[in-house]
């Protein structure tokens, strides 16, 4: 059997079919991200506006309020930065999180000139000592995206943060910590900043808006994932009956040969 399996003509035929289930997979595969990614289209993107007229203190960001463009004016709080643990400078990552270039985002409290705060992820940095995680003095105006506050399911710790570090960027969390003014909802992802950001900035999403989904992209990966099965069907069907076909030449074979005759004496 291991003989036909083997054979010049079948062995053509395995690396054909590995190459059409290959090239079938990935055509599924990509059918299937055009459908994933057709449920939503980038929205327009409004000029930035004040932070205070889309973030109030004790309101959740609504949805069509995520990833607008805010602008804020006033004083960082120095003392209460913290610094946000296993995160990326991608805030589109699931989590903000990757298995590469783990490091840190830099949040602190601006606080505005009517003495509100709202959170400023001011960049990210590979180590807790880099130079950009100092905090610019006197007054800075913060151009970014707003945020709504992370849930605790968003993001897995990996253990027990030292002082000073935080999970997530959460508003309840950061209602405790940070007490000596009230707290508006969500959080600024910094795009640019007067005077300049020293740290990397985080990338942030435009707005999206749901579009439906493609479900002919879908179909169209079924199908492809469909053929890649007669493929598999196809090369079995072959080389079973080369085997059954090898198998009865032998047999046959046998049968041709001449029967021993027993010596006489």
């Amino acid at each position: 059997m291991l003989r036909t399996l083997f054979a010049p003509r079948l062995i053509l035929l395995h690396l054909l079919v590995i190459g059409v289930l290959v090239a079938f997979m990935f055509l599924g595969q990509w059918q299937l991200g055009v459908f994933q990614a057709s449920g939503a289209k980038p929205a327009d993107d409004p000029a930035p506006v004040p932070v205070t007229q889309l973030s109030q203190v004790g309101r959740y960001i609504t949805k069509e309020q995520v990833n607008r463009q805010v602008t804020a004016t006033g004083e960082y709080v120095a003392g209460d930065q913290l610094l946000v643990a296993d995160r990326v400078a991608d805030v589109t990552a699931p989590g903000g999180r990757a298995a590469k270039g783990k490091g840190y985002w830099l949040l602190t409290p601006l606080r505005l000139e009517d003495g509100t705060l709202v959170p400023v992820v001011r960049g990210w940095v590979p180590t807790p000592t880099d130079p950009a995680v100092a905090v610019p003095g006197g007054t800075v105006t913060v151009t970014g995206r707003l945020r709504a506050s992370e849930e605790t399911g968003d993001v897995v710790p990996s253990g027990p943060l030292p002082e000073g570090q935080v999970a997530l960027v959460s508003t309840a969390e950061l209602i405790n910590l940070w007490t000596d003014a009230p707290l508006r909802s969500g959080f600024i992802v910094a795009a640019s900043q007067d005077p300049p950001l020293a740290a990397k900035p985080v990338a942030a999403p435009r707005p999206m808006e749901d579009v439906g989904f493609s479900w002919r992209n879908l179909a169209y990966a079924v199908q492809w994932w469909i053929f890649a099965g007669f493929a598999v069907f196809m090369w079995y069907h072959f080389v079973r009956e080369a085997v059954r076909s090898d198998q009865r030449r032998r047999q046959a074979a046998v049968g041709r040969e001449p029967a021993a005759t027993e010596p006489t004496g």
